[in-house]
């Protein structure tokens, strides 16, 4: 079984991505994937010093951050990539949405949106930074060898515990 942190969105936000990144690695989550609009470099600090491979793709609100890409493990979008057998595609901007890949992630709604059609699961893990409705969120993707467990994570920002919801589809 694989467990990727995804998120998104996280925008000036960086003492929510800390508290989004702690609390994924709390869920055991190896990798973490960010899909896009970090805003500032501190967010990509916090994505590196998680000590979990990450991977994150520029957003359109990350033009000051196109001169880091060499230092962080930020890429232009869509981005290709495999976790052991499966096919990633990463983007910010939800433009490319093709199920050439076996997994679609996306950022930029600030909605959490999840989808599984023509062997094609299709993800946007909502907002970080809690701009478009007062919600911290984030999600949880586990792979097993026949099922997608998606778990979105969610909290007001005064509150203390995250609450969720688990989707589960069959491959």
């Amino acid at each position: 079984m694989i467990k990727i942190g995804i998120l998104s969105d996280s925008h000036l936000k960086s003492d929510y991505t800390k508290e989004v990144i702690d609390f994924l690695k709390a869920q055991k989550c190896e990798y973490l994937i960010h899909a896009g609009d970090l805003c500032i470099e501190k967010n990509l600090q916090l994505l590196e010093e998680s000590e979990l491979k990450y991977i994150a793709v520029f957003g359109n609100n990350d033009r000051a951050l196109l001169s880091l890409s060499s230092k962080y493990n930020i890429k232009a979008e869509p981005y290709y990539f495999k976790i052991q057998d499966l096919k990633f595609k990463l983007m910010h901007l939800p433009y490319h949405l093709t199920p050439d890949s076996d997994i679609v992630i996306f950022g930029h709604t600030h909605e959490f949106e999840c989808d599984y059609k023509n062997k094609t699961l299709f993800l946007n893990p909502g907002e970080v930074c809690a701009r478009e409705k007062p919600l911290i969120e984030c999600a949880k993707l586990e792979i097993n060898e026949n099922e997608y467990i998606i778990t979105r994570y969610y909290k007001n920002k005064n509150e203390e515990n995250f609450k969720k919801e688990e989707i589960i589809y069959e491959k």
